[in-house]
């Protein structure tokens, strides 16, 4: 957008500069051209007077000194011939014959046409010629040959001041372009930040409101108030989810000593009711750890500095906390080679994520799977790899993972909530990290994560 304001900006300012510019150019010409033209008028209108005399009185000193000293003064030839066509005066080496056509127009009384104006690069010479006599008779004839030279030179120098004023102009629009742009594209491109930013997760998240047009102004506040009021509602839910799980703990712990002292009242024809009974608590208990969990990863992290985590070191302690989980389940945990690392995450969040992960894949890989971890280390970023050679995955199903409360169709029956994922997701997210889920080759689920890391690591 500030290209194509600019672009109109300037074409405006181009296109009213050479509107007044170019008459101006084509003014100047024209008046330095009829300058010249009226001043050689003005010199064969005098010749002409004294031409008409010396014809009359038959006295021709006067013309030819006359003359002479013309020619040498402005370096300007002339000739005057009489009516039978007979050289009177010839200077500056210029003959008769040499103007034959111009001296015929002038015993015929006819005047000189209009010239047209001269440019810079204008050249050669202006003949220009009269008759001599008055409008009833025709004595004879003068023709007068100028340069152009000094003409065609003051056209240039105008026309130079005027190309440095037209330049100067367009400088200063461009200038005034520039700065117009800016004061009307710089509060619109803090909005789209503003907008980015929002639709990212980042909460309350503000734009100046004293930058632009009174528009633009009533825009940024009106942008505010929306991300506060975004902010608040979403804080609000936290709350809520945060609250609720909070509170339906001391019930949950409650029903759970009710349902265990029942155990010894159980008889052999309720045991099955009561294990489902008690699966469906532990399976409420589990629910409302990970909302919990979820509560707590929504909220918006601390300004203040995080201190980095040793990945290597995180990563080796959760795989070996794993480990025994794994071999019960008939699950292969691959040793782990990992260069050292450092990632801008609190090693909290690191274990948490990485217990979701390895739990997911431990408890759907199925017997005999392997489960990995690797890591890579480049410039500004650590990539945390989790994958495993189960079944995995289809396309539709990936897209979805993710996704609060959902579970593929095959393992509706198994233990879990469904927001493990979601909740990894967002514990990274919320570090400027990001978590991409994808099919193992040749078969098999890989979970990849790119974590900021430390230039020094």
């Amino acid at each position: 957008m500030r290209k194509r304001l600019l672009l109109v900006l300037l074409t405006f300012s181009v296109l009213a500069v050479a509107g007044f510019a170019a008459p101006l150019l084509r003014a100047t010409a024209a008046e330095r051209t009829q300058q010249l033209v009226l001043a050689r008028t003005a010199d064969l209108d005098r010749f002409a007077a004294l031409a008409d005399h010396a014809f009359s009185t038959g006295d021709t000193t006067q013309l030819i000194a006359e003359a002479g000293r013309y020619t040498e003064l402005y370096g300007e030839p002339l000739v005057v011939v009489d009516a039978n066509r007979a050289p009177v005066v010839e200077t500056g080496g210029m003959r008769a014959a040499e103007v034959a056509e111009s001296i015929d127009k002038a015993l015929r009384n006819e005047l000189a046409g209009p010239v047209p104006w001269l440019r810079p690069w204008s050249g050669g010479e202006l003949v220009r010629y009269r008759p001599v006599g008055d409008g009833m008779r025709v004595t004879g004839a003068i023709v007068l040959r100028a340069s152009v030279q000094h003409a065609t030179q003051d056209i240039a120098g105008r026309w130079a001041l005027i190309a440095a004023g037209a330049l100067s102009a367009l400088a200063v629009c461009g200038l005034l372009a520039l700065v117009l742009g800016r004061w009307i594209l710089r509060p619109l491109a803090e909005l789209r930040a503003g907008v980015r930013a929002v639709g990212a997760g980042s909460r309350r998240s503000r734009v100046p409101e004293d930058a632009g047009p009174p528009e633009l102004r009533e825009l940024a506040v009106s942008f505010n108030r929306m991300s506060e009021a975004v902010a608040d509602a979403e804080e609000q839910q936290r709350r809520l989810v945060a609250d609720a799980s909070h509170q339906l703990r001391n019930p949950m712990a409650a029903l759970r000593l009710r349902v265990d002292a029942l155990e010894r009242r159980i008889t052999p024809e309720g045991t099955q009711n009561y294990r489902s009974t008690l699966d469906e608590v532990d399976r409420l208990e589990s629910l409302l750890d990970r909302l919990l969990d979820l509560a707590t990863a929504d909220r918006e992290p601390a300004e203040s500095a995080v201190e980095p985590c040793e990945v290597d070191i995180v990563v080796a302690d959760r795989i070996e906390a794993w480990r025994s989980a794994a071999e019960a389940a008939g699950i292969r945990l691959a040793e782990a080679r990992l260069d050292p690392a450092e990632a801008d995450l609190p090693a909290d969040d690191l274990a948490q994520v990485l217990d979701i992960l390895l739990d997911n894949a431990i408890k759907y890989a199925g017997q005999g799977a392997t489960v990995s971890v690797t890591c890579e280390v480049g410039p500004g970023s650590c990539a945390l790899t989790v994958s495993d050679t189960g079944p995995g995955l289809s396309g539709k199903e990936i897209s979805l993972a993710a996704r609060r409360f959902w579970r593929a169709g095959r393992h509706r029956g198994s233990r879990g909530s469904g927001l493990g994922l979601a909740i990894a997701d967002r514990l990274v997210t919320a570090r400027d990290g990001s978590l991409r889920i994808e099919p193992a080759q040749p078969h098999g689920l890989s979970v990849r994560l790119e974590l900021p890391s430390r230039e020094d690591a």
